[in-house]
């Protein structure tokens, strides 16, 4: 265990593979009730989101504890989702032991990592204690994410309908035949996660796991886990971002990708639109055939609308780093990375805690 003062005034521990940051005011510390859980993408590490901790425990430093998880760093993202949620899970329930006092949880998590914590929440979703109620704002009648009030569930750039073709996978240009070889080859250089995120990791008659994952699944309830936060968020790069398509990380079809033209505020020059997006019923028609969707694709963003997100998009179009806007948009480097910091600083602002 390694515990470090910096020169901001915030307080860094390392514990068991993780990393905790908080204001190192004691006083300050000891109130903190709300346990931030940060996520990394594939082949990261917690300190993709050192800079965002740092802006979160300085901006609310009697409010929150944030723990950037390193439970899934470099080659172990490439074991698949479902070992990565259950690792994350099994984490997540360590830090809740270590400190007694957390009452509320949020999960904010980049790419891969939004996979991962959707896993993760389905295994740690605990059912309510009384019968729900619809539309129901009595504590008792909602779950718990072990035990705690589950506030904020925010991705960043997350692939939620995966990456198999239709443009998903940006640097593929669109072209079917790169698309369909992706499928072919990806486990050989992503391994069990390559599969996981084209859709090829059907086994015994059962639908894909990122399929699975937009029902409650046996004792795994991942829309269950996704309604007992109050808030539900996605971050979505509408361009440059190589790695991540608009659709599939903000759980929309090509048809309602909205316009946008211009920033939305000087404060937040990168936010390009806004949208809150009510829970759907799952008996939705399948989209039309030529709409641009395949049947599984549909069947996750019916699943997966059935709650309601808050869905923000972000545009680095203008930006000289707009190439990197897959780190960009999480401030994965300081100084290679910081003109993604309104980012940052709308999710810290608009942050239930």
């Amino acid at each position: 265990m390694d515990c470090g003062h910096g020169k901001n005034g915030l307080c860094s521990e390392s514990i068991n593979g993780g990393r905790d940051v908080w204001s190192s005011k004691d006083s300050a510390a000891s109130s903190a009730d709300h346990l931030v859980v940060m996520v990394n993408g594939i082949l990261g590490s917690a300190t993709d989101w050192k800079f965002a901790a740092e802006q979160f425990v300085r901006t609310l430093p009697d409010k929150v504890i944030v723990h950037c998880s390193e439970r899934n760093v470099s080659r172990l993202t490439l074991d698949g989702v479902d070992v990565m949620g259950e690792r994350l899970a099994e984490e997540v329930v360590e830090v809740i032991k270590r400190k007694p006092d957390v009452q509320r949880i949020s999960f904010i998590a980049h790419s891969l990592g939004g996979l991962v914590a959707r896993y993760a929440i389905g295994r740690l979703y605990r059912p309510p204690k009384t019968e729900p109620v619809e539309d129901a704002h009595d504590e008792d009648s909602r779950g718990t994410i072990y035990g705690l009030e589950a506030m904020n569930f925010i991705t960043v750039a997350t692939p939620h309908l995966g990456s198999r073709g239709n443009k998903q996978v940006p640097f593929l240009f669109g072209v079917s035949v790169f698309e369909k070889a992706a499928c072919r080859v990806v486990h050989w250089i992503f391994r069990r996660t390559g599969r996981d995120l084209f859709l090829t990791d059907s086994e015994g008659g059962k639908p894909p796991l990122l399929r699975r994952m937009a029902d409650d699944c046996g004792d795994l309830y991942f829309i269950s886990a996704l309604r007992a936060f109050k808030r539900r968020v996605l971050y979505s790069n509408v361009g440059y971002d190589h790695m991540v398509g608009w659709r599939t990380s903000s759980i929309r079809r090509t048809n309602e990708l909205p316009k946008w033209e211009d920033s939305l505020s000087e404060k937040y020059p990168h936010i390009v639109y806004e949208e809150y997006s009510k829970e759907k019923d799952s008996e939705q028609h399948l989209a039309v055939e030529g709409e641009g969707s395949d049947t599984l694709e549909e069947e996750m963003v019916r699943g997966l609308s059935r709650v309601s997100w808050e869905k923000v998009d972000v545009s680095f179009h203008s930006s000289r780093q707009r190439f990197s806007a897959h780190s960009v948009i999480q401030v994965k480097d300081h100084f290679m990375h910081l003109e993604g910091a309104d980012v940052i600083r709308h999710i810290i602002d608009h942050l239930l805690t």
